[in-house]
C-alpha cells in the first residue's frame, strides 16, 4: 500500500513537472510556425534597458545572404554564398556553433546587383527534414541532423519555370504530406510535390503570370484548403488537392512585377500589398452558386506600399512599413476599412524595416539597422526601446528579425547576432 500511495504520489508530481516544464517555442519556417510572423511566446521583456537587451552571443563569417534564420530542435538553418558555392548550414542554438554546411551548387548569375550577395530562402523545417530553394532555383530536402541531401529538383529545368529578375526568394511551404513551391512557369506556375521523394502531385497553371519573390500560405475556407501566393501579376487562390485555380486578384500586384510580402488571411479576407506605386488591397471571400469561390474587393489603398519587410494583424489593425525604394515608413491601418491611424513618415522614427510580433510586442528592425521594440496601439506610435545593431554590413538591412525560445535573432550577411529578450 505504501509503494502504491508513493508511486501514485511520483507520477503526480512528475505530470506537474511536466506541465510547468516550458515549452519550446521554434521559429521553423519563413514568418514562423502560422507563417504570419507572429510569436506564441511569452515571458518577454516588455521595455528594453537603454541600449537593448543583452547580446548572448554572435557569429561571423556566415557568407552573403538576406535569408532569415529557421530555428527548430536546438538547431539553427540558414542559407549563404561562400565563394562560388550556394550553401545551407546549421548552427548550434545554444552558442552559434556551426554544426554543418552543405553545398547545394554553384552560386547562380543576376543581372541586377540588388540581393546578389546571396540567397533569400529561410529553410522550412519539417520534423527531420529541412527544405530549401536556391537563388537559381534548386529545390532541395535536406536531412536537418548532418545536411544531407535526400533529393533535388530544378524548378527551371523540372518544371519550366522561369526565374524572377532577382531570382527566387521564396520560401518552400510544407503542407502535411505536400510541399508547395512557385516555378512561375506557363505550366506550372505553382506545384505540389510529395515532400519525401520530391515526385509531382500536381501543377498549377495560372495563365498570363510567373513567380514573384512572395512565399504562400495555406488557408481553410468555408470546407476548401487552399493555398494564396502572390505571383508576378497577381494574388490567386488555388485548390490544395488537385491545384485547381479558385480565384485571382490584380491590383496588389504591381507593374514591375516586385511582390516580395506574404499575403495575409483572416476570417475570410485576405489582404496582400506591394510598392512601385501599387498599394494594397483587402479582398472577401464568398462561396458562388456552383461551388466555386469569388473574391470581392473590400478596399484597396495607395497607402500600404508594402515593399517586402511583411505585415502583421493585431486586434483588427494591420501594421507595416508604407515605402519603396525611396524610403518610407512603419504605418497604422484598420484591417476592415484600410482607413489609416497614423503614419510615422511625419515623424520618421521607425523608418522603412520588417516586422515581428512576440509577446505583445512589434519587434521591428529599419534597413539601416535601428532595432526598435514597439507597442501594438492603433492610437498612437508607442516605442519601448531600441538599439543600433553592432558590425553593420554595407547592404541594406532585409532579414527579417525572429524570436525563438526567448532569443531575438538578427542576421546581416555573414553575421548573425544572438540577442536574449527574456524577462528577467
Amino acid at each position: 500500500m505504501k509503494c502504491y500511495i508513493g508511486c501514485l504520489l511520483l507520477l503526480v508530481l512528475g505530470a506537474a513537472s511536466l506541465a510547468a516544464a516550458p515549452k519550446s517555442f521554434d521559429w521553423p519556417q519563413w514568418q514562423g510556425s502560422d507563417r504570419d510572423a507572429v510569436s506564441k511566446e511569452h515571458g518577454l521583456l516588455q521595455v528594453w534597458p537603454k541600449g537593448g537587451p543583452p547580446l548572448a552571443w554572435e557569429v561571423k563569417e556566415l557568407g552573403g545572404g538576406y535569408s532569415a534564420p529557421s530555428i527548430a530542435a536546438g538547431r539553427i538553418f540558414g542559407m549563404s554564398y561562400r565563394g562560388g558555392d550556394e550553401v545551407v548550414w546549421a548552427l548550434s542554438e545554444k552558442d552559434g556553433r556551426q554544426l554543418w554546411v552543405s553545398r547545394l551548387g554553384p552560386v547562380s548569375s543576376q543581372r541586377q546587383p540588388q540581393g546578389k550577395e546571396g540567397p533569400g530562402c529561410t529553410p522550412t523545417v519539417d520534423g527531420d527534414h529541412l527544405y530549401v530553394i536556391g537563388n537559381g532555383g534548386n529545390l532541395a530536402c535536406l536531412q536537418a541532423a548532418d545536411g544531407k541531401i535526400v533529393w533535388q529538383k530544378s524548378l527551371t529545368r523540372d518544371f519550366g519555370g522561369r526565374a524572377p529578375t532577382w531570382s527566387y526568394r521564396e520560401s518552400p511551404l510544407i503542407d502535411g504530406d505536400k510541399l508547395i513551391c512557385t516555378p512561375g512557369g506557363p505550366a506550372a506556375t505553382l506545384v505540389a510535390l510529395d515532400k519525401s521523394t520530391g515526385s509531382t502531385i500536381w501543377k498549377s497553371p495560372v495563365p498570363g503570370t510567373g513567380a514573384a519573390y512572395a512565399s504562400a500560405i495555406a488557408i481553410d475556407f468555408e470546407g476548401v484548403r487552399q493555398y494564396v501566393q502572390l505571383t508576378q501579376k497577381t494574388l490567386v487562390g488555388i485548390a490544395a488537392d488537385d491545384g485547381k485555380f479558385l480565384w485571382k486578384y490584380d491590383k496588389p500586384a504591381n507593374k514591375n512585377g516586385i511582390n516580395c510580402s506574404t499575403p495575409i488571411y483572416q476570417d475570410g479576407y485576405v489582404f496582400a500589398a506591394s510598392a512601385y506605386a501599387a498599394g494594397g488591397g483587402l479582398v472577401k471571400l464568398s462561396k458562388t452558386p456552383d461551388g466555386g469561390i469569388k473574391a470581392d474587393e473590400v478596399y484597396f489603398t495607395k497607402k500600404m506600399q508594402n515593399h517586402h519587410g511583411g505585415m502583421i494583424v493585431v486586434d483588427g489593425f494591420l501594421y507595416g512599413a508604407n515605402g519603396g525604394n525611396g524610403g518610407g515608413a512603419l504605418l497604422c491601418l484598420d484591417f476592415k476599412t484600410g482607413k489609416v491611424q497614423w503614419d510615422q513618415r511625419l515623424e520618421n522614427r521607425a523608418p522603412k524595416g520588417s516586422i515581428t510580433l512576440a509577446d505583445g510586442r512589434f519587434y521591428y528592425l529599419t534597413e539601416t539597422g535601428a532595432m526598435l521594440l514597439i507597442e501594438p496601439n492603433p492610437k498612437q506610435y508607442v516605442e519601448l526601446g531600441r538599439f543600433e545593431q553592432p558590425d553593420r554590413s554595407d547592404a541594406p538591412d532585409w532579414s527579417h528579425p525572429v524570436i525563438a525560445n526567448g532569443k531575438l535573432y538578427l542576421r546581416d550577411q555573414d553575421v548573425l547576432l544572438c540577442y536574449d529578450v527574456r524577462a528577467k
